[in-house]
């Protein structure tokens, strides 16, 4: 943990949460409690038929709809975005979904400004977070402003139970590397570490509950709320090693995101595990004192993606991953070197468990 003697600085965000099974019910009266009455609704395609019920719910507060959000939010996507917003004369934006949704609806409003509630569906976490990660030309950046982050949030379990098994596992575990980077973060704080090690913990409890029973509302709320708290760990420390690779991944390779998160996150942990084995010590007391080896086995019980070729990654490839993994590299508690990034990422192609080396 953050060693109290070095003292720390601690910045809340300002974003309003609401939680709890029903709270979709607000969303006419949040858009009008942040000044709005042109509401630009978002989705992906996967979830267009729940934007079409949200939009007759919501009646004369609707401006138009898009449903086209993508993975790793394409900028030619926000582009085209961005021109129906305009074109409806909407004042703020809704998106409903996840990461990909998300990231789009913060993409629009990093350009324009606009007001954003987010309706979180999986457990991406980043709806708390003042990061926007894009791609462009087969690179994926990421960029921080006050103007990204949401301004409500609406967590609602009642809209998860129906997510698919997998996408569940996978959201989950992506958001548990968010609070295990937290840790070891170079600004990590007892606030945020805190919340890290509860996030952990909650969603280590309600996955596998989930995979039993996949319309367990207890467990899906404690899920939307272990990756609240893990969300708002990514929205206030910087990142390591883990979400370099992962974001490295998605843009040269088009992976998808929450699976690539959950393969890599045990070999990132085991990468760090001695330069951050004092940071790592309450989340590795979660797993029995082996926090990669726990993440590993975590990933083989929920039947997780657990190799990178099963994703349809070529081989070949990751020698550039590699090469574009260590050119500027995040700040990370252990030396990020080629070889070191090479057996990394060799043991995460094969699935194999992880090392500490």
């Amino acid at each position: 943990m953050t060693d109290l003697t070095q003292g720390f600085t601690y910045q809340g965000a300002p974003s309003r949460v609401l939680f709890g099974v029903g709270m979709l019910a607000r969303v006419a009266a949040e858009i009008e409690g942040m000044g709005c009455k042109r509401a630009f609704l978002l989705s992906t395609p996967f979830q267009a038929a729940d934007i079409a019920t949200l939009a007759k719910e919501i009646g004369p507060l609707v401006a138009g709809t898009f449903t086209d959000a993508q993975m790793h939010t394409p900028v030619d996507v926000t582009k085209q975005a961005l021109a129906v917003f305009e074109a409806c004369g909407a004042d703020c934006i809704v998106s409903m979904g996840g990461g990909s949704t998300i990231g789009l609806g913060k993409a629009i409003a990093w350009r324009n400004d606009a007001p954003h509630l987010v309706i979180a569906t999986t457990y991406a976490g980043s709806e708390v977070t003042d990061i926007l990660g894009q791609t462009e030309g087969g690179v994926k950046s990421t960029v921080r402003d006050l103007k990204i982050r949401p301004e409500v949030v609406i967590y609602d379990a009642a809209l998860t139970t129906g997510l698919p098994i997998g996408m569940s596992v996978s959201s989950g575990l992506n958001a548990m590397a968010h609070a295990i980077e937290g840790l070891y973060a170079p600004d990590a704080n007892p606030v945020t570490s805190l919340m890290a090690v509860e996030g952990i913990r909650a969603l280590k409890a309600a996955l596998p509950l989930i995979v039993r029973t996949p319309d367990d509302i207890e467990a899906r709320s404690s899920a939307l709320y272990g990756s609240w708290l893990c969300g708002v760990v990514l929205g206030s420390v910087a990142m390591s090693l883990h979400h370099k690779l992962c974001h490295t991944l998605g843009g040269a390779c088009d992976l998808p995101h929450a699976e690539t998160h959950a393969i890599l996150l045990p070999h990132t942990a085991a990468y760090n595990a001695s330069a951050a084995a004092r940071e790592l010590s309450p989340a590795s007391a979660l797993f029995g004192g082996d926090l990669s080896g726990g993440l590993y086995d975590l990933s083989s019980d929920l039947n997780a993606p657990r190799a990178l070729r099963d994703l349809g990654l070529d081989r070949g490839a990751l020698d550039h991953v590699a090469d574009l993994a260590v050119r500027n590299p995040y700040s990370n508690p252990r030396d990020v070197t080629r070889d070191g990034i090479m057996g990394l990422l060799l043991r995460a192609y094969d699935g194999t468990r992880p090392e500490q080396t």
